[in-house]
């Protein structure tokens, strides 16, 4: 059994985050509002790590999710902190959440009332629908117990995980979610359309446990919503709530490593500029694969060794093109904010790009169309959009050189678009940019350019996942998508709620005026 390192503030109260993404800033919110004086230190230019967006030609692309699907989780954090979250921020319910589209014409609107749904899987497929209401008590039992019983609850001790398990082995959590599809549905589109959910947060269905079917029964009670602004506009929010804690956020500032004094204690972090930021704890919300074979230079692992992170599932790549076209507001009217278009495999490109590593001639992509929501994305009468393709992480035996496939491969996407959901794309885009496998790994520091982080199997779920308290170094903590919960939104924010309940309070707090310390009284612990 893993033992992890005691660890007890010194009493200087001062917390570094690694990393602006939404896993770091959240943790940077709870932890000033319980005394921690933070630095946020993050290498890129702007807030929000993968929820970060870039402006082209009057384009805002929203470069990471689009999907907010458990807006409490916002609202606790924001509440917790003494801010309201609907003041800061425009939350838009979507309905339908997104519309799956199939090659053969059909598709399916995911609606949010219970019997417009059932009409669509009723004209979808009449005599599926008695296992469609099945799904969904799967899918509500699921969340009972993998979220509301362990979103928030620490696992880095066995005994928590060890505690779930026999509910997990009544609930079949060894099956995958698309095999309990499988044993409800039988037309293969609805069965595509009921397990298709882990692929945002990067596992295979036909891998990950059955315990995912839990995310139907999320949007069916919490709805899907989008962010007037841009999850982006999310990140900004949060950076004003750290910068009123008298917390700072440092962009442009890369880390190279996580100090650590004789003992082995993080101690604070050195940047690649040399320069080194003191504090009494570490947080990393860098991936975890990236922390731990990166960060942690001259000592010994004991357990995230080179050799177990070898041999860990990783998340599969993406492709994205963003582009803007022209002119074309009332065009493609049966474009939505969200859809999925379906390849002609489903399973077969599953196989493709998890296990095999290859980079197939079709695809299955996600189609994202803000500008239906929200103008501010774009010029007037003018589009922006988002086409993400699931490709092969850059770790198999003979990954993709995407220095020479990206302009082919957009080309590919393109051609789907244009053929399937959008003709004439071609004579209207204008601004246009990719991002690959290549540039996660080189933007994020993602290991092997993975979506994702390590993929949300069941053996690399909760106490099997990184700790959020660092097995490797005493007064070090990890949040975001590599650890518990794990990815996507309510995961990685989640993540913050975890580290909040395993960091003790700060033994004296500092507020910053004009520059000038000023201590202030704490109540006694």
């Amino acid at each position: 059994m893993t033992r992890h390192p005691t660890f007890e503030p010194t009493g200087r109260s001062r917390a570094v985050v690694i990393g602006a993404g939404l896993g770091g800033l959240a943790a940077a919110m709870r932890l000033g509002a319980k005394g921690w004086h933070v630095t946020v230190l993050d290498r890129l230019d702007t807030p929000g790590g993968r929820a970060s967006s870039i402006t082209s030609g009057g384009h805002r692309f929203d470069l990471g999710p689009t999907i907010v699907t458990a807006p409490e989780v916002f609202r606790r954090l924001f509440a917790d902190c003494g801010h309201d979250f609907d003041a800061a921020i425009d939350l838009i319910p979507l309905d339908p959440f997104y519309t799956i589209r199939w090659p053969d014409g059909s598709h399916l609107a995911a609606r949010a009332e219970d019997a417009d749904m059932e009409a669509e899987i009723a004209r979808l497929s009449p005599g599926d629908v008695a296992g469609w209401r099945r799904f969904l008590r799967d899918a509500e039992e699921r969340y009972i117990v993998g979220y509301e019983g362990m979103l928030t609850k620490p696992m880095h001790r066995f005994v928590e995980t060890a505690k779930v398990l026999p509910r997990f082995a009544m609930l079949r959590a060894d099956r995958s979610i698309l095999s309990l599809a499988r044993s409800r549905v039988k037309d293969e589109r609805l069965r595509m359309a009921l397990s298709f959910h882990p692929l945002f947060i990067g596992g295979d269905p036909a891998r990950v446990t059955s315990m995912y079917a839990l995310v139907s029964h999320l949007e069916k009670t919490q709805g899907v919503h989008y962010a007037m602004g841009g999850v982006g506009a999310m990140a900004r929010a949060m950076v004003d709530v750290i910068e009123g804690q008298g917390g700072e956020v440092r962009l442009g500032i890369q880390v190279d490593q996580v100090t650590q004094d004789a003992r082995g204690r993080a101690s604070g972090v050195r940047l690649t500029s040399g320069e080194e930021v003191a504090s009494d704890i570490v947080v990393s919300n860098a991936d975890a694969g990236h922390t731990y074979a990166k960060m942690l230079k001259g000592r010994t692992r004991h357990r995230w060794t080179d050799r177990k992170l070898g041999r860990a599932r990783w998340s599969m790549g993406l492709f994205v093109w963003y582009f803007g076209t022209k002119g074309t507001r009332d065009m493609w009217p049966d474009l939505g904010h969200h859809t999925i278009l379906s390849g002609p495999r489903y399973e077969g490109l599953l196989r493709d790009v998890f296990r095999r590593g290859h980079l197939s001639e079709d695809m299955s992509l996600y189609i994202h169309r803000p500008s239906v929501t929200d103008p501010s994305v774009a010029p007037p009468g003018d589009d922006t959009f988002y086409a993400l393709s699931p490709v092969p992480h850059l770790g198999h035996r003979d990954p993709v050189d995407w220095g020479q496939e990206a302009e082919s491969y957009r080309q590919k996407v393109q051609a789907v678009l244009e053929r399937e959901l959008m003709p004439g794309l071609g004579d209207h885009v204008t601004a246009s940019m990719c991002l690959t496998p290549r540039d996660f790994r080189d933007r994020y520091l993602s290991p092997h350019g993975c979506g994702f982080s390590i993929e949300p199997r069941i053996l690399q779920s909760a106490w099997f996942r990184p700790h959020n308290v660092s097995e490797e170094a005493p007064g070090l903590f990890l949040v975001g998508a590599g650890t518990h919960p794990g990815a996507g939104l309510p995961g990685v924010v989640a993540s913050a709620e975890v580290l909040e309940q395993v960091v003790p309070p700060a033994r004296r707090v500092e507020t910053w005026h004009a520059g000038v310390a000023r201590p202030v009284p704490q109540a006694a612990e």
